[in-house]
């Protein structure tokens, strides 16, 4: 196997351009913008419910998910490097915003927020968002579940109307108890709006998969609360309702203290938020069959999060749902996303009383419908039944998101991954034994005569290698070494079939040479590559303890001549 090297790595330009620039480079007409405005139309449609929806379930108002979608979900779109993500507060985020709520306050909220936006950046700029596609695959599919049932949980109160004698708790095992010393509260009109909102939906997405279920459901409840003056409570009994105009920016309440107190937050936030973006683009590839720029996007998430802090706003991220949707509504630019975002300040601007109207029941019916599909339930079968250690990962990333915290989740299942993969890989490592057959000569013209090796010559062996020869197979080298280097006075090993080989194993492999050279054994390696050349070299692995061949015959050829001089 040849070491490739890439010829031109990529420049500041090429990573980070806008795509909003891509796109206006190619020529952006007036059909172009009709579809964009189609789509932006429609995303905003289902963005207008699950903003304030996702707000409500975190601990803040529904006008803060909305700032969040408005101001966040501009930026995103101006500056971020896919042509079809659409920004804004996302389920995923429920969980950790709704604790730090509880633990620090909305001004400790808005400092973790603005404080994550800087550390997107950062990550963007220093070109880290590869590094975060390494999280193992069964790690988002159970963190992803984890989430979906943190969130239903956490709207079995409002689905079912219930009241609490103190606070609500937060951790499930305790809520749960609660949840059912509770359920003599529950109240039948509320049960029948969320139910209600929940067939709607269903319905709609079977009957008229084009329209937008969510704000329909949400339309004919809200309707039906105000028409028959329902007892349930509604974002304007709730909340006062939604402000008209967007606030004007401010910075939150900064000290040292409280950047340290909250930084644990921060660093959840901006995990999640690389993560549920990158995922996002992943996604809106996939379907478009575009390509994103992946640390262009990490700036911009950065960028829309401290604005989003600044205006009041919680956590942005790229949306898979609404994403997908502005997908398939036709986009053909960022400008979609830019459109929605617009679409929505013209929403608050024009139907703001309107929207007192909506009942939370309704809302965390939205949530109960948004966890379900969260929950990537036949990945999850595939991945239960694919080996028991994707099926470990798997359930400790669910258990620990579910019963501890989302951050130990993501850190012990990708830290379980690594471990599985370094075990696999370790399991590759071999070392087969070859016949020497000349290159290029056909065996009825060949006499091994010529050279003095025969076919089954005890003074020389050849070993072929093969796998990644790295720490995690340290044990399995060191018993491949052992097992080539004894009953022979030469030997030569075949790197061709090794990817790489790391520092554990050039020193296993020079103690393996310095013994055998003590031995009268002399050796010989071919086809190592330029890098692997350079690590053998830098752990002692190099002339006179060894030699460095072309090929195999050239190898031959050389330790019989040097076994004919002595």
């Amino acid at each position: 196997m040849k070491h490739v090297r890439t010829a031109n790595a990529p420049g500041f330009a090429a990573l980070f351009t806008p795509k909003l620039v891509t796109v206006l480079r190619e020529g952006y007409g007036l059909a172009k913008l009709r579809a964009d405005l189609i789509a932006g139309l429609t995303v905003a449609v289902v963005a207008l419910p699950l903003s304030m929806a996702i707000a409500m379930a975190s601990g803040a108002s529904p006008a803060q998910g909305l700032y969040t979608s408005i101001i966040g979900g501009f930026l995103v779109s101006l500056l971020g490097g896919s042509r079809f993500q659409i920004g804004g507060p996302a389920g995923a985020f429920i969980v950790l915003v709704a604790a730090t709520v509880q633990a620090h306050g909305m001004a400790g909220l808005l400092l973790a927020t603005l404080l994550s936006g800087v550390m997107l950046t950062l990550i963007g700029w220093l070109r880290l968002g590869s590094l975060i596609r390494l999280i193992p695959y069964p790690v988002t599919v159970g963190f992803t579940a984890g989430i979906a049932l943190i969130i239903f949980a956490s709207q079995l109160k409002p689905l079912l109307g219930l009241t609490f004698a103190g606070q609500e708790p937060g951790p499930l095992l305790e809520k749960l108890p609660a949840i059912w010393q509770a359920l003599p509260t529950a109240s039948p009109v509320t049960m029948a709006l969320a139910l209600a909102t929940i067939a709607t939906i269903v319905l709609v997405k079977r009957l008229r998969p084009r329209w937008p279920g969510m704000l329909v459901a949400i339309a004919v409840t809200a309707g039906a609360t105000a028409l028959l003056d329902l007892p349930v409570a509604t974002i304007g009994s709730a909340f006062g309702g939604i402000p008209e105009t967007l606030p004007m920016p401010s910075l939150p309440a900064l000290s040292w203290h409280k950047v340290i107190e909250v930084l644990p937050s921060a660093v959840a936030f901006t995990l999640l938020g690389a993560i549920e973006s990158l995922l996002s683009a992943v996604v809106a590839d996939g379907m478009s069959g575009r390509r994103h720029r992946a640390n262009c996007e990490l700036v911009a998430q950065g960028v829309a999060n401290v604005a989003s802090a600044l205006f009041g706003g919680i956590c942005v991220t790229g949306t898979i749902a609404r994403t997908a949707t502005n997908v398939r509504a036709g986009a053909v630019s960022p400008i979609a996303g830019m459109l929605h975002a617009l679409l929505l300040l013209l929403f608050i601007l024009l139907a703001a009383p309107l929207l007192d109207y909506i009942p939370l029941a309704s809302l965390a019916g939205v949530l109960a419908v948004v966890a379900w599909n969260m929950i990537e339930k036949h990945a999850f079968v595939s991945l239960l039944r694919a080996s028991r250690g994707d099926a470990a990962v798997l359930l400790i990333t669910l258990l620990l998101t579910v019963f501890r915290d989302l951050t130990e989740g993501i850190l012990a299942g990708t830290l379980l991954g690594a471990l599985l993969f370094i075990q696999r890989m370790s399991r590759t490592v071999g070392a087969a034994q070859m016949p020497w057959v000349p290159e290029d000569v056909a065996d009825t013209s060949f006499d091994y005569r010529d050279t003095g090796l025969s076919p089954a010559d005890p003074e020389l062996v050849i070993y072929r290698l093969s796998g990644a020869w790295f720490f995690g197979a340290a044990t399995s080298i060191e018993s491949i070494l052992a097992r080539v280097s004894d009953r022979h006075r030469g030997l030569i090993l075949d790197f061709t079939e090794v990817p790489f080989i790391d520092v554990s194993a050039a020193r296993a492999l020079e103690g393996m040479l310095s013994a055998s050279r003590r031995a009268g054994i002399r050796m010989a390696l071919t086809g190592t590559h330029s890098d692997m050349r350079r690590m053998l070299f830098a752990n002692g692995v190099r002339p006179p303890l060894v030699s460095y061949e072309r090929s195999i015959e050239a190898a031959v050829n050389k330790l019989r001549r040097a076994s004919a001089e002595t």
